[in-house]
């Protein structure tokens, strides 16, 4: 690609997540950037999208481009395509994106979960993919309204493809890195992303499942019993057990240290519980269901975390329902 040619970006997924990326890709140099946006769009498409940042101030911005469907993208050769959707259904939320992918594109994964690039590899066997754990605290009040707090860190790593050269991926990973730098947001590129996508799953199974049932926030459930402290931690440990037992190592101590995280944090509102709360559906497969089922795999117990999965899976039926 010339010096002065844009870079075609895909942004897939128009949440807050996805608005804070949009806003930092739509600083970056070069960047054409397409947003897919669904019950946001009308609002987008009118008045743009409007930011307040804790750190980046305040911000109006419009979009290369607002379509409702990747297909109407098709012939655009796009270089990244940044997946910041939910992970509500991992493999059926990915096949609109089939007339935008070619083997020259790399597939940005910017959800919570684990598992979560398994279905992009199966799918595009041929791609580059880049894994990332999002650290960003943001919400959207109204549609194409985004408040953002100081939370802002972005992990990164390579999802190995075996058929492509380490160098050729390693090169998609800089040039992605390089927008997030010129777009002015923090960022870290670790050699395996794992993990990181472990702790962050032992962070969401806590704090999102926990929320989502109690109706209470992070700060609220910590404080409301003597036991609330101690299953958390038991609960975070099956998790991490998890993970040893897939060849995934996390710190040791790793549950008191979140703990504690979460405590100098106060009254944190998870995404889980807001979906529930807007009767939307929640992560939960990704979340809960793979550590649950790579748990039984590899023979370790895991009761507080099949207890609170079969729980929100029934929350999730309902919610399917009224929709």
């Amino acid at each position: 690609m010339a010096e002065s040619e844009p870079i075609d970006v895909l942004l897939y997924g128009l949440g807050a997540i996805g608005s804070f990326y949009a806003f930092i890709l739509s600083r970056a140099d070069r960047v054409r950037l397409t947003v897919v946006a669904r019950s946001n769009y009308d609002a987008v498409v009118k008045d743009g999208i409007k930011i307040t940042s804790a750190n980046h101030g305040e911000h109006s911005f419009r979009p290369d481009r607002v379509i409702r469907t990747p297909s109407e993208a098709t012939g655009t050769k796009f270089a990244y395509i940044v997946c910041a959707h939910k992970a509500v259904d991992p493999a059926g939320s990915i096949t609109p994106l089939d007339p935008v992918i070619s083997d020259e594109t790399t597939i940005v994964v910017l959800q919570n979960g684990v598992g979560n690039e398994d279905p992009f590899r199966e799918r595009w066997p041929g791609v580059t993919v880049i894994s990332g754990v999002v650290w960003v605290g943001a919400s959207q009040p109204t549609p194409g309204v985004i408040v953002h707090n100081t939370s802002e860190m972005t992990e990164l790593g390579i999802y190995p493809n075996p058929s492509l050269s380490p160098s050729l991926e390693q090169s998609r990973l800089e040039g992605f890195t390089t927008l997030l730098s010129s777009g002015g947001t923090h960022h870290r590129v670790h050699s395996d992303i794992q993990p990181r996508r472990w702790e962050k799953v032992v962070w969401n199974v806590a704090w999102n499942a926990i929320t989502a049932l109690t109706d209470q926030d992070v700060g609220s459930w910590l404080h409301s019993s003597p036991e609330a402290i101690p299953y958390s931690k038991r609960l975070m440990n099956e998790v991490i057990a998890v993970a040893g037992a897939v060849g995934v190592q996390l710190e040791e101590g790793l549950a008191d240290t979140l703990i504690e995280r979460a405590m100098g944090l106060g009254n944190i509102r998870t995404s889980m519980q807001t979906d529930r709360e807007c009767g939307r559906l929640m992560e939960i497969e990704v979340i809960l269901g793979v550590p649950v089922r790579k748990g039984r795999e590899m023979g370790v117990d895991t009761p507080l975390l099949e207890g609170l999965y079969v729980l929100l899976l029934a929350i999730n039926k309902n919610l399917g329902e009224r929709k």
